[in-house]
């Protein structure tokens, strides 16, 4: 699903280097991505989902060459290939928890925004817990609220990859379990792997591999 190679990228004037020979993610894995704060984890997953563009190497996700696609051909392969659960959310407080969650359908010629989708967000709302709360904006929800919010519009698509940055990091351990398996259960009805930056390493065993973001930053192959 995703092959990496010789990957580098730095931020201007910050002297910091993300520099990555080489890294797979295989169809139907899980695999769980560790490592210290500001050490380049979340750049990874930007990186891999087009919203930074590498100074040089290749990423291929899905069969397409990421880092070959305009701007506009990368937030199209985006919105209709991979699900992203943002460290930050990234909702519109302008819209409704329900708005947010079909966003994806309303920036995205290639998805159609019919009832089986706005059925499927309203599953995907009520397994998360928040099925009553979809005509609130962000701001008159908690913050485990939004991040559900966030993690339903991820999971809306049903992409082919599901990338995770602390999607689980504002939740009680309860709550923690019961999104983890609802990412693992939709990825597994759309056939597809799990990568997820996580600092919860009581979790990592729910991964079938761990990688310690040391091996990126080292020149290691993942």
């Amino acid at each position: 699903m995703i092959t990496v190679e010789n990957l580098t990228f730095g931020y201007g004037g910050t002297g910091f280097r993300l520099r990555v020979p080489k890294f797979v993610l295989q169809d139907n894995e899980r695999v769980a991505i560790v490592g210290p704060s500001g050490s380049g984890k979340t750049t990874l997953l930007n990186l891999i989902a087009g919203i930074l563009t590498p100074e040089a190497g290749r990423i291929d996700v899905a069969g397409t060459d990421v880092a070959a696609l305009s701007d506009v051909e990368r937030r199209r392969f985006r919105a209709s290939t991979i699900g992203f659960v943002f460290q930050d959310f990234a909702l519109l407080d302008y819209l409704s928890a329900r708005q947010n969650i079909l966003y994806p359908y309303r920036i995205t010629p290639a998805l159609t925004l019919d009832t089986d989708a706005r059925d499927r967000a309203e599953a995907l709302a009520a397994a998360c817990g928040i099925g009553d709360k979809l005509d609130r904006h962000p701001s008159a929800l908690s913050q485990g609220e939004q991040q559900r919010v966030a993690i339903c519009r991820a999971l809306v698509t049903q992409p082919k990859l599901i990338l995770s940055d602390e999607a689980t990091g504002n939740l009680d351990p309860d709550s923690k379990a019961r999104i983890l398996d609802l990412l693992f259960e939709q990825a597994a009805l759309a056939g597809a792997p799990v990568l997820a930056v996580t600092h919860d390493h009581e979790l990592l065993p729910r991964f079938g591999r761990v990688l310690d973001f040391a091996q990126f930053r080292e020149g290691a192959e993942a």
